[in-house]
């Protein structure tokens, strides 16, 4: 048994995209439906791949960050796709670390001048 295919309308409502994140998706060449005429299909290969970069945007990596991990699995297998998402994970957690220190910094200040104000209102 094969899963259903998915509408142009209804992958965007499985994924809660905008109808032009789905197309700009495929103008990037993330996603390659079926077209049948002028209707696109998404079947389960484009399914996966759509949760694969909707975890990647929510863990910060950049669309072509995305577009060239879904090539290595392509073109060179499972085995360097998993080394290559090693390395990504690695890079993007000393990304996220270093924005951390930056927010906790910004509201030490933040929370500082509150303080400043508060008093001088007084």
């Amino acid at each position: 048994m094969t899963e259903a295919r998915l509408s142009f309308k209804e992958m965007c409502a499985a994924f809660d995209v905008t109808p032009r994140t789905l197309r700009y998706y495929e103008y990037i060449e993330l996603l390659q439906p079926d077209r049948e005429g002028r209707s696109r299909f998404y079947g389960p290969r484009e399914k996966a791949r759509m949760k694969l970069i909707l975890r990647g945007r929510r863990f910060g990596f950049q669309l072509e960050e995305i577009r060239q991990w879904l090539l290595i699995r392509e073109n060179e297998g499972d085995q360097a796709q998993m080394q290559a998402f090693v390395e990504m994970a690695d890079r993007q957690m000393i990304e996220l670390q270093k924005q951390r220190e930056q927010l906790d910094e910004a509201m030490e200040e933040l929370s500082a001048l509150r303080v400043t104000t508060l008093a001088l209102a007084k």
